[in-house]
């Protein structure tokens, strides 16, 4: 069953009030020197401008922040709409337009072009926290720990390894000392990192921009997201960092 069509009472009033509108100021700008198609321009612009001022007031005020800015162009179109409606309602001689309203409207596009430049490129709601949509890498490092990684490692060569010594005869073998204290197992202590300094040196620029941007220091997670580090490496760095 095809769906009936009824119309709308608030879509069809808002096309009435909008020809009308649109009219007024097409017969003021066309009055004020404005001719061809010039004149039917001006509407178009005073009305964007109004279209684009709202959109942008809604924005901001469902992002929680100023708007300022958009209240004052929103203003602005709809003063110049209004007033092309009160001045075709017959308090004005449209045959003999006085010289500050030429001026006006002579002058509007470029207050229409200002008004939407600095609505489109006006900054919206703060920007979070980067290193929160940053990927968790737990084991591959980012591209510039790796050139930081591989740099120290040419800088610094691989210490020697003294040979073992040699064992004692069976016929000269020493008596065995004490015997020493149980060593702790593996799982309990922690295993040493070997951290190259440049890497640290790296991470340092990394924790005192996250405490410029965010006023608290770098916890090891985010450290090991920035970095894109193991989470033993990013402890270790951590460590040296506080």
């Amino acid at each position: 069953m095809r769906p009936t069509l009824r119309p709308d009472a608030v879509l069809v009033q808002a096309v009435i009030a909008g020809s009308l509108s649109f009219a007024h100021l097409h017969d003021l700008a066309q009055a004020a020197g404005q001719t061809g198609w010039k004149a039917w321009a001006y509407p178009v612009s005073v009305d964007l401008l109004l279209v684009a001022a709202w959109n942008r007031l809604r924005g901001l005020r469902a992002a929680g922040t100023s708007a300022r800015s958009a209240w004052t162009w929103f203003t602005v179109a709809l003063a110049a709409s209004l007033g092309a409606n009160v001045a075709t309602a017959g308090l004005l001689d449209l045959t003999d337009v006085p010289d500050w309203l030429r001026i006006l409207v002579a002058g509007w596009p470029a207050l229409a072009f200002l008004g939407g430049t600095l609505l489109v490129h006006a900054p919206g709601h703060p920007a979070s926290d980067q290193s929160a949509a940053e990927p968790d890498r737990d084991t591959e490092p980012s591209p510039a720990v790796e050139a930081v990684i591989e740099r120290d490692a040419v800088a610094e060569p691989e210490p020697e390894i003294a040979p073992a010594p040699a064992l004692p005869s069976p016929a000269t073998e020493p008596d065995p000392g004490p015997e020493p204290a149980e060593e702790a197992s593996p799982e309990s202590e922690p295993i040493p990192v070997a951290v190259p300094p440049a890497l640290v040196a790296h991470a340092r620029k990394v924790a005192d921009d996250h405490r410029a941007r965010t006023g608290h220091p770098i916890d090891a997670d985010t450290l090991r997201a920035r970095l894109g580090v193991p989470p033993p490496m990013a402890n270790a760095i951590a460590a040296q960092l506080a």
